[in-house]
């Protein structure tokens, strides 16, 4: 897929690993590892930003926990209309942005926000988007925080969050592609180098059932500064 087919297939997404989709699952390990590390690193007037936030599980338990100050980009637009009917609070109180990630965080100021993550999205943006990394360290103050499928698997079987198998060399810094039940790519990649590279010190890693949780603050000196 080009990067054209990329962004096109997800704005379309419907049935599996659509927003209703992730609607219906609810909060998962993901969720409750990105708020623990965000609750342990920062205060409850943090601002938050999550890339890719579908129709609101992630950001939702962040809500539930005393996190008020959140903001999400979403490139499907029935995603907000399935948050709106799921998490009512949420979709009333925060503000989101429908567009590719690349069409919008170029307009925020740097450090914009206090705490900025993924949850298995930065892994399906196409190579063609990488300068995409730059932005996110520019506008992060405090954490940055990846749940992304590093590894390709051979032999994965369909899950709740996918199934990435026929993985190929691909991509910037020795990543690989996969495809998503034969779909969709998903582009494996070396989180911690990516961001050390843009001067971010990991402060922390674990594993979830499929992903790896990495959390990033700014080194005292950043190249972007």
């Amino acid at each position: 897929m080009n990067y054209t087919d990329v962004r096109r297939h997800w704005a379309e997404r419907s049935g599996e690993y659509s927003p209703e989709y992730y609607a219906y699952y609810g909060p998962n390990e993901a969720s409750e590892a990105v708020r623990d590390i965000v609750e342990q690193s920062l205060d409850r007037s943090a601002s938050v930003l999550e890339l890719g936030c579908s129709s609101g599980r992630h950001l939702s338990h962040l809500r539930e926990h005393g996190f008020d100050d959140l903001t999400g980009i979403e490139l499907n637009e029935d995603a907000i209309d399935v948050m709106a009917e799921t998490y009512p609070d949420l979709a009333t109180a925060g503000e989101f942005h429908v567009a590719p990630i690349e069409d919008v965080v170029t307009e925020f100021d740097d450090d914009a926000f206090d705490a900025v993550y993924s949850v298995e999205t930065l892994q399906h943006l196409h190579p063609d988007v990488d300068w995409v990394y730059d932005e996110l360290a520019r506008i992060t103050s405090d954490l940055l925080v990846t749940v992304e499928n590093e590894e390709p698997s051979e032999n994965a079987t369909a899950s709740e969050d996918g199934d990435a198998s026929d993985a190929d060399p691909a991509g910037p810094n020795g990543s690989n592609v996969s495809y998503v039940n034969g779909d969709f790519p998903l582009y494996h990649r070396d989180w911690n180098a990516i961001f050390t590279e843009r001067g971010f010190v990991e402060i922390d890693v674990r594993s979830t059932k499929r992903d790896t949780v990495r959390a990033f603050r700014p080194a005292s000196e950043r190249p972007d500064r």
